[in-house]
């Protein structure tokens, strides 16, 4: 009897590929999962076919430009279940910066022919413009996270994202306070888990890669940031950065 095994596809927009060498990085984990789903189109893996009806989109990458607009419509109306991958499919990412100056002042200062340049006046989240289903943070994506959501997507079940501070995973490892022990501004108050608490645990501080843990305090985290001799200007590049369009964070930023 012929098993028909659910559809998938990963699918780039504006971004820098690093969410889908999560997926590639799987393994011999990916291959596995192979036996209980057919992937169907993952330009990087060599699966090609982008107009595919699928039982399970992910994205990888922000909306900048007039097709990628008309790409993620065609993809939304094809897929049941939408997955947003890393921070620039859910906060914009990196790009997402030039939505705070002219971007045509950019293009024009880059391009010898601007006038060729196809592109959106801002960089946007996939929620931005369809509905999204679930959403993974992260720059890049964790691919213990990718692997949870698909099985437990197999099994009817709508996947659980755990929103911690990274804090509470330093406490679990054992980690130093790097703002208590070396007078660090560290966004791991304010950021929720994934990464493990990477950065901590080799004496750095976190740089905000997995976006706003649940009910986030960023101003309290801010006035610490100021006592210990953060400009304002600093402060704002803390959360302006990775996920600058992520609301918790775009709010904390633009504070004067």
């Amino acid at each position: 009897m012929t098993v028909i095994k659910p559809k998938i596809a990963v699918y780039k927009f504006t971004s820098c590929d690093g969410c889908q060498l999560a997926f590639l990085n799987l393994g011999n984990d990916l291959l596995k999962l192979t036996d209980a789903v057919d992937i169907i189109h993952f330009a990087e893996l060599g699966m090609v076919n982008p107009n595919a009806k699928v039982d399970i989109a992910f994205i990888e990458g922000s909306i900048a430009t007039p097709h990628d607009l008309e790409r993620i419509k065609n993809i939304r109306a094809k897929a049941k279940f939408l997955i947003t991958i890393g921070a620039c499919a859910t906060a914009g990412g990196i790009q997402a910066l030039r939505n705070f100056a002219d971007t045509a002042e950019w293009v024009a200062a880059i391009y010898p022919k601007p006038e060729t340049i196809s592109y959106l006046a801002t960089s946007t989240p996939i929620s931005t413009h369809v509905t999204v289903d679930l959403e993974l943070w992260g720059c890049p994506v964790n691919g213990e996270q990718i692997l949870t959501a698909i099985k437990t997507l197999l099994l009817k079940v709508k996947p659980a994202i755990k929103r911690d501070s990274v804090c509470l995973e330093c406490k679990r490892s054992g980690n130093v306070c790097v703002m208590v022990t070396k007078n660090i501004p560290c966004m791991g108050p304010v950021t929720q888990t994934g990464c493990g608490a990477l950065c901590p645990s080799v004496g750095r501080d976190c740089y905000g890669c997995y976006g706003p843990s649940e009910n986030p305090n960023t101003d309290s985290l801010s006035k610490q940031f100021q006592q210990q001799g953060c400009s304002r200007e600093t402060i704002q590049r803390r959360f302006l950065f990775i996920n600058n369009q992520a609301p918790a964070f775009l709010k904390a930023g633009m504070k004067k």
